[in-house]
C-alpha cells in the first residue's frame, strides 16, 4: 500500500481520512498540483511550487507550507514509495469548516499528498499521435488557477472519449485556449503557436519548458492564439502536460492533421524534450 501525506502525517493511502466537513469535499474549494518524477526527482519542483502559490493566491487561501518544507515532504514521500518514476500529487484546501459560500476565519488548510507509478508515454502514440476534437470551451473564467474543481473539464475529456479520442481541443469566442487537461499547440508554416498566459490558459510548467527549448533551438515560436479556422488548416497539433509530456494530435474531429503522422517539428520537440530530461537527471 503506497504512502501518502496528510496534515502532518505520513501513513498508508486506506488510512488516510478526511473530515466530511472539509471545504474541498463540500465545495470544491481547493487547488493542486500535478509533478512528474523522474529516477526519485521531481522535475521542474521550482515551477510548480510556484504555480501553486501563484493558485493559493487567486482563491485567497493561506499556504500550509514554505516550499521548503514541500520539497522535504516530497522528498520523503518520494523515498517512502520506491523512488523511480512517479507521479506526484499535491493538494491544498480551505479546510474544515461548516457549510458556507463565504470564506471562513482562522481555519487551517488541509494538506494532501499522493504518489503513483508515473506511466511512460506510449511508444504507439509517439509513433501515431493521438486524436482529439473540439468542443466549446465551457470551463470557467479562471483557468489560470490550478483548482480541484474539475467537473468541466471531466465532462469534456468523457466527450472526447466517447468519441474515441485522447482529448479536447476547446475553442472560446472563436479560438483555441487549450486542451480539457493539456496546454496545445499549432504548427503553421513552421511557426508554432500556443495561446497567451491569461484567464482562460493554464500556465503549463511543461509549456514553458516546451517554449524555452523552441527559443534555444532557433524555431519560431509565438504566444499568440490561433483562430479555430486556422487550427483546422494546422500542419501539426500537439498537446502538452506533466504526465504526458508532448504529444502529436494526427486526428481532429476525424480529418488527418498534416499528413497524419506526427510531424518535424514534433519530433524536433520531442527529442530536446527527452535530452532535457536526461540532462535534468544526471545534475541530480
Amino acid at each position: 500500500m503506497n504512502q501518502v501525506y496528510l496534515n502532518g502525517e505520513f501513513l498508508a493511502a486506506d488510512q488516510a481520512k478526511v473530515s466530511v466537513f472539509d471545504r474541498g469535499f463540500l465545495l470544491g474549494d481547493g487547488v493542486y498540483e500535478v509533478i512528474p518524477v523522474y529516477a526519485g526527482h521531481c522535475f521542474q519542483l521550482d515551477g510548480h511550487l510556484q504555480r501553486l502559490q501563484a493558485s493559493l493566491n487567486g482563491v485567497r487561501m493561506g499556504n500550509p507550507h514554505s516550499d521548503k518544507e514541500w520539497k522535504s515532504l516530497i522528498a520523503e514521500l518520494i523515498e517512502l514509495n520506491g523512488g523511480g518514476e512517479q507521479s506526484l500529487y499535491l493538494q491544498v484546501t480551505r479546510g474544515v469548516a461548516p457549510r458556507d459560500h463565504v470564506f471562513p476565519e482562522g481555519v487551517t488548510p488541509s494538506a494532501f499528498a499522493m504518489s503513483n507509478p508515473l506511466q511512460a508515454v506510449s511508444e504507439k502514440y509517439k509513433k501515431e499521435g493521438v486524436a482529439a476534437i473540439t468542443l466549446p470551451d465551457i470551463r470557467w473564467q479562471n483557468c489560470n488557477i490550478k483548482a480541484i474543481t474539475l467537473l468541466p473539464n471531466s465532462l469534456l475529456k468523457q466527450q472526447a472519449q466517447d468519441a474515441g479520442a485522447a482529448e479536447a481541443l476547446l475553442i472560446r469566442d472563436g479560438y483555441l485556449t487549450e486542451g480539457a487537461a493539456s496546454n496545445a499547440y499549432v504548427v503553421l508554416d513552421g511557426i508554432i503557436y500556443t495561446a497567451p498566459k491569461d484567464e482562460k490558459v493554464l500556465p503549463g510548467i511543461t509549456r514553458e519548458v516546451v517554449i524555452a527549448l523552441a527559443k534555444k533551438a532557433d524555431i519560431p515560436l509565438l504566444e499568440e492564439a490561433v483562430s479555430e479556422a486556422q487550427l483546422k488548416q494546422a500542419d501539426e497539433v500537439w498537446i502538452s502536460s506533466s504526465t504526458k509530456e508532448v504529444l502529436a494530435i494526427t486526428q481532429l474531429d476525424g480529418e488527418k492533421v498534416g499528413m497524419g503522422v506526427p510531424g518535424p517539428v514534433w519530433q524536433q520537440i520531442d527529442a530536446l524534450y527527452q535530452d532535457y530530461k536526461e540532462d535534468i537527471a544526471s545534475w541530480q
